[in-house]
């Protein structure tokens, strides 16, 4: 609990019986009074079955409340979402998960059945770890937390034993792929799925949501009705909280739409937003245009380099595993300076991946051309594409044009190629490739348009991996709670349906999002390419950080696990301004950074006391 009380600064409180034991911080956003946690519930003719730990919020607990006592007769001491969860789960069993529409990780104990129940949200808003051993079975919100007791639960092999498939897609895809962790002994419970577990039993997982991707019929005027119409429904019910609730704002739509529909149900809003003084990596001027034409209050903070590197180490500290996404750097300050205002706010996640928003995802139509050559030639030309010269204009393109769409394409970040690794890991394994994360998700998408495919293969890796883990690492680090209002059920349903040409058209990107949103956000927004909070790492690691990237690779003692003095001679080609690899160096100085707090112990970052609540 010590390890995650930035989580839940409000309260703490503890429960136990001779098989479990809960613990549990509390960041207080509704009934603030009540719902205090552990939370015990019961019928009336069997007081105190149940015992529930909830990290999230339920957005429909008010439907789901009264429909339990309508149709089931269920009551209630409290006015929280925690006792709609499970009570939901008395009357519905584990069929109550597929109702929730909200962001949890949930751990229900059943004193009757003597049965452990869980589940994590459908796109994986919200974290749960867990570690096994002969002693039993603990889970937590904060992987640092299982590292504090794992040792006691008899996990097989020393809990820092690291695990080296997880190093090597690190390194190929900038974060640590679903369920995996940097440590062996600790896994993650999947997204959209539950889990089941008795006294010394085994963990029980069994998937509950399975995104699909469907093509309906309509016209493009009804679609667009459809998606306006969904996300005003998603942000009114993600408006509700006894707290007050702000937004991010960045220069682009997504931010923006939501921050228009929380407006009319928070007249005084408050908006947010970070950039830097680097010319080109900020988004400041058009958010606080969009933020003086919505008519919100708007709070800027600009961050700089001297900020970044003193930071940084406190950042990886409360990401738990490395995240070589630069963007989390902002939004650590964004979440902090947001904290001193207000205690949740609303976020524009999702909606790239739901939507089509990025723009690799007209790859496959520029492709195409490749897909029309015989076998043997395309074969030829990938071939040819190794023989030109790195950097020469055209050769990724040959490259990729050569190969399938399950061959080429793992994510938006693709920092080290497979064939590129031997050059940088000590240990590199030649069998293991990208396809080891995404080939079944290939696998359930047969069949599919290659966009579908692609956004199939996003939303569980980069999406849940990458996005969701920097938006609540870097939050709930601050004592903030970030609500993502795209990532929801029904807007998820809605989007899954729209065909190709709504989703890449007229030469941009979600083309169908934006039709929905014409006449609600200001134009000048409506059709800005995308852009959110970029980090200007390639003129640092140039200039400013130079200093401190080579003290960092000096000061390691992870040459046993990556070349040391392959990284040193990367960062010096990118100083020369040869060709830049500051996404590699980066990714590489992050696990760094790491190792050297959670293997090495030499890096102690000042962990300060979580924020005080804020009571509005």
């Amino acid at each position: 609990m010590r390890c995650a009380y930035h989580r839940g600064p409000d309260e703490s409180g503890t429960w136990h019986d001779a098989d479990v034991a809960f613990g549990f911080n509390r960041l207080s956003i509704i009934d603030l009074e009540h719902s205090h946690q552990p939370l015990r519930y019961g019928p009336p003719d069997q007081p105190g079955r149940y015992t529930i730990v909830f990290n999230g919020e339920i957005y429909n607990y008010l439907e789901l409340r009264a429909e339990l006592a309508a149709r089931d007769g269920a009551t209630f001491t409290t006015d929280g979402d925690t006792e709609a969860v499970v009570a939901a789960y008395h009357y519905w069993g584990a069929a109550a998960v597929g109702r929730l529409r909200g962001m949890f990780a949930f751990l229900i104990w059943d004193a009757q059945e003597r049965v452990l129940f869980g589940a994590r949200d459908p796109f994986g808003i919200k974290p749960l770890y867990v570690a096994t051993g002969q002693a039993g079975v603990a889970f937590a919100s904060e992987k640092k937390s299982l590292l504090e007791i794992a040792s006691a639960l008899g996990t097989a092999g020393p809990i820092t034993d690291l695990d080296p498939v997880a190093l090597q897609h690190y390194l190929l895809l900038q974060y640590v792929p679903e369920p995996a962790t940097m440590h062996r002994a600790i896994r993650r419970v999947e997204s959209g799925t539950h889990i089941t577990v008795r006294p010394g039993g085994p963990v029980e997982h069994e998937r509950y949501f399975r995104p699909v991707f469907r093509r309906e019929s309509g016209t493009p005027a009804a679609a667009a009705t459809r998606i306006a119409d969904v996300l005003r429904d998603s942000v009114a019910k993600h408006m509700r909280a006894d707290v007050t609730v702000g937004a991010f704002l960045s220069g682009g739509i997504d931010s923006t739409v939501i921050a228009v529909l929380a407006k009319q149900h928070n007249p005084d809003l408050i908006t947010f937003t970070t950039g830097f003084e680097q010319t080109g990596y900020s988004e400041v001027d058009v958010a606080a245009e969009t933020a003086a034409a919505i008519g919100v209050r708007h709070v800027v903070r600009t961050v700089t380099a001297d900020e970044v590197m003193n930071e940084l180490p406190r950042i990886v500290w409360y990401l738990d595993d490395p995240l070589a996404d630069p963007a989390l750097v902002p939004l650590w300050f964004l979440a902090r300076e947001a904290r001193k205002h207000v205690k949740v706010v609303l976020s524009g996640e999702g909606a790239d991946e739901l939507f089509g928003g990025y723009a690799i995802y007209r790859e496959p139509r520029s492709l195409a051309p490749f897909e029309r050559l015989p076998g043997a030639l395309r074969r030829l030309v990938g071939r040819t594409a190794t023989r030109l010269p790195d950097g020469m204009r055209g050769k990724d393109l040959l490259r990729r044009g050569a190969l399938s769409i399950e061959q080429r394409y793992y994510g938006n970040a693709r920092i080290f190629r497979d064939d590129e690794l031997g050059g940088v890991l000590r240990q590199h394994d030649s069998r293991l490739s990208h396809i080891d994360v995404t080939g079944g998700y290939y696998e359930e998408s047969t069949g599919w348009d290659p966009v579908a495919r692609m956004q199939h293969v996003d939303l569980f890796t980069w999406l849940r991996g990458d996005i969701l883990v920097k938006a609540d690492k870097m939050t709930m680090a601050n004592s903030l709670e970030l609500r993502v209002p795209f990532l929801d059920p029904e807007v998820f349903a809605v989007a899954s349906g729209l065909p190709p040409d709504l989703k890449l058209a007229h030469g941009t990107t979600k083309y169908g999002l934006r039709k929905a949103l014409d006449g609600i956000v200001p134009p000048h927004v409506l059709h800005r390419p995308k852009l959110g909070f970029p980090v200007p790492i390639r003129h640092w690691l140039r200039g400013e950080m130079y200093g401190w990237a080579r003290g960092l690779v000096r000061s390691s003692q992870a040459d046993h696990l990556v070349d040391l003095g392959q990284v040193q001679r990367l960062l010096d080609l990118h100083k020369e301004g040869r060709i830049d690899h500051s996404r590699r160096i980066w990714t590489l100085l992050v696990f760094l950074i790491w190792h050297g707090i959670f293997v090495e112990n030499r890096i102690q970052p000042d962990i300060p006391n979580p924020c005080p609540p804020v009571l509005v």
